[in-house]
């Protein structure tokens, strides 16, 4: 077992822990130093705290990493250095024979009912929900600043000041009357296009109900009943011209 455990992780390392949290808890920092010893003293990375936001409503990355990091905090006139989590940017990633296997497992799982302006719909909706929670994460974070619940982080606050003055001005006439105009036209292509759909989708049935009738078969019954009445007409017609001269030549018999 001990040979099996070397073969198998013998390029494995650890680099962190993980948690489904979804925020940052009190004991995180005590999980850390128990992590931290696990790791070589000659390591230059701390470890890495990982959160994995299992909920279903999430449409952004669920993962979000943190590294500890030493603040110096003065209290009633004394300056302390505490420990606490900084926020570090991730990515996550996979081997070419990884990403070929998810394609086919998302190719089997693909719903061909959906069309492609749904599918665009689908991610401007997320996109807004993403935007939505930035904002009210941030709206938060000012409230807790404002209230002295939480310490004022001048780097945050600079790039909040950043993101406000990089915001274009909306408030003009011709803006307000353009934007209203391109919102009304691309409306109306959206409208159209699904009508156009609807009304296709409903003639391909009603040929499909034409061709295949209520059971589900392919119609071929007209075809053939039309067949069989011509055949039956040209019998009737063959006998009825056999019978009337029978019955000339026996009337010329008996005059």
């Amino acid at each position: 077992m001990l040979g099996m455990f070397r073969k198998v992780n013998a390029k494995e390392r650890v680099v962190g822990f993980y948690s489904t949290g979804p925020q940052i808890r009190s004991n995180d920092l005590r999980i850390h130093d128990i992590v931290q010893r696990f790791l070589p003293p000659t390591t230059p990375v701390p470890p890495i705290f990982c959160i994995i936001d299992i909920r279903p409503n999430r449409q952004s990355m669920p993962t979000t990493a943190y590294k500890a990091v030493e603040e110096v905090s003065t209290q009633n006139g004394q300056r302390q250095v505490q420990l606490t989590f900084a926020h570090v940017p991730c990515k996550m990633g996979a081997m070419e024979a990884e990403e070929v296997g998810i394609e086919h497992l998302l190719r089997d799982i693909n719903d061909p009912t959906v069309s492609t302006v749904a599918g665009l719909i689908q991610g401007k909706i997320a996109g807004l929900n993403t935007l939505t929670e930035k904002l009210v994460e941030c709206k938060d974070y000012l409230e807790a600043c404002a209230s002295g619940t939480v310490k004022v982080n001048p780097d945050i606050m600079a790039n909040l000041q950043t993101i406000l003055n990089l915001l274009p001005n909306l408030n003009t006439d011709d803006m307000v009357r353009s934007m209203l105009i391109k919102t009304n036209d691309m409306h109306m292509a959206i409208y159209l296009s699904a009508l156009i759909r609807s009304v296709m989708a409903i003639h391909d049935l009603i040929s499909n109900k034409i061709r295949y009738g209520e059971n589900g078969f392919e119609n071929n019954n007209a075809d053939t009943t039309e067949e069989e009445k011509k055949e039956d007409d040209t019998t009737n017609k063959k006998e009825t011209d056999s019978s009337g001269g029978k019955s000339s030549t026996k009337s010329t018999g008996k005059k």
